[in-house]
């Protein structure tokens, strides 16, 4: 049976951070689906559209990588795309509490989506898409920060 998981977030912008956890996923499963979502609490400096444009270029040649946008509840794109897993990485402590709670709502909703936490490298562990989009409003130079296409 073919395993496909969701990676969901916002992505604005995807980090290098994003591309190890999605570096590990495709080891673990046969479909990683990178699904673009729009969060009302963030500020997506970046449009959707253009989000999912750039990390559709990044994969372009991965066959095991699909690009999507979306705005229902991430269970609901779990059950659309018959996924029995949702992947979350994991910077530390703090995320995993964070991530925890949803994992655990999510399972109250559908007790049959496994949330799966990957944890980033310490190397990576810094970067997040808050101070990246912070960076880059104050003109500062992101490129180390962000996957090279």
């Amino acid at each position: 049976m073919k395993k496909t998981a969701i990676f969901p977030g916002t992505f604005s912008p995807f980090t290098k951070g994003h591309e190890y956890i999605v570096k590990k996923s495709i080891k673990l499963f046969d479909t990683v689906i990178i699904a673009i979502g729009i969060n009302s609490k963030k500020n997506n400096f970046f449009p959707q559209e253009e989000r999912k444009k750039w990390v559709k270029s990044l994969y372009k040649k991965n066959k095991q990588i699909e690009v999507i946008s979306y705005e229902k509840l991430t269970i609901d794109l779990c059950n659309e795309y018959s996924s029995k897993y949702i992947i979350r990485g994991i910077r530390d402590a703090q995320d995993f509490i964070y991530e925890k709670r949803i994992a655990d709502f999510n399972r109250e909703i559908d007790d049959t989506i496994e949330t799966i936490f990957l944890l980033t490298p310490p190397n990576l562990s810094h970067i997040s898409s808050t101070l990246v989009r912070d960076i880059k409003k104050r003109g500062g130079d992101i490129k180390h920060l962000i996957p090279k296409k």
